[in-house]
């Protein structure tokens, strides 16, 4: 019997496999597994830093929006937001949030995957992207070329990457004899992360590592370092335990997260480009 249909390349089933991954969770995502206490802190200075590079009625493009938590607090102080997501089961969470949030015609919330921007029209004055919808990008450099046709000269993307160098989860899983999964971040290429028994298909990037393949159209303002004294997200039930002594650790992360050196490791890291 012959088959008409192609058979997926092992690309386009990493890509179906991380879909599959973030529509298993779609429906609880915007709750403790995905915006905890320390999720919420590391959101707050990516609102900050968004605010702080474009003015109120701009347009915006969110890469990777999951149920829409960032679009619609930006829709809400008058930006104008495409949110695009891979998982389609995450657009349809971010489309209800716009219209319980009564934001809907400031917000539009699109399917389309960040290795897929050249579905995309418009010119916009910022591209952000939270949490690290980038790290699962197969060919960066592309995702770097289509940001360059869709952002407007002088226009800025923010985004916030998983990092390379995480000393908490280092110690956290050497401490317990899980060496390989302690030096999991230093994987060279592609790397499967299980969540929710699904694979996500995942790349990690020290800040520079991650700015090159954006060099060509785009100048480095300036980067830091996401959760570095606070311990990451999942290990939130530390945080709970003692809540006054990892705030002191939070105003270290807040007084010295852009320092040299300090700024290449944290949970995540937060970068700041403008388009030439």
């Amino acid at each position: 019997m012959r088959h008409d249909l192609a058979t997926p390349t092992p690309l386009e089933l990493r890509l179906r496999e991380t879909q599959e991954a973030f529509d298993s969770v779609a429906a609880d995502y915007d709750g403790p597994r995905g915006n905890n206490e320390l999720i919420q802190r590391m959101r707050l200075t990516l609102w900050a830093t968004v605010r702080d590079e474009l003015p109120a009625g701009s347009r915006l493009l969110d890469l990777g929006c999951g149920t829409g938590i960032d679009a619609v607090e930006f829709a809400r102080s008058r930006f104008h937001v495409t949110a695009s997501d891979w998982s389609p089961r995450m657009v349809e969470r971010a489309r209800e949030r716009a219209e319980a949030a009564g934001v809907s015609s400031r917000m539009e919330a699109v399917h389309v995957g960040v290795q897929e921007l050249d579905r995309l029209d418009g010119t916009y004055d910022g591209i952000y992207s939270n949490f690290g919808p980038l790290n699962c990008a197969p060919d960066m450099k592309a995702v770097a070329a289509q940001c360059a046709r869709l952002v407007r000269p002088g226009g800025s993307l923010v985004f916030s990457v998983i990092g390379r160098v995480c000393p908490w989860e280092v110690g956290h899983y050497a401490m317990r004899g899980r060496f390989r999964r302690a030096l999991v971040r230093g994987n060279r290429g592609v790397t499967p992360v299980g969540m929710n028994k699904h694979t996500i298909w995942t790349y990690y990037y020290f800040p520079r590592e991650f700015y090159a393949a954006f060099a060509e159209h785009f100048t480095l303002s300036r980067y830091r370092a996401l959760s570095l004294f606070m311990p990451p997200p999942y290990m939130v039930d530390r945080v709970r335990r003692r809540p006054a002594f990892y705030e002191r650790l939070g105003r270290l992360d807040d007084r010295f997260g852009g320092a040299p050196l300090l700024r290449d490791m944290g949970d995540h890291f937060l970068i700041v480009m403008h388009r030439r």
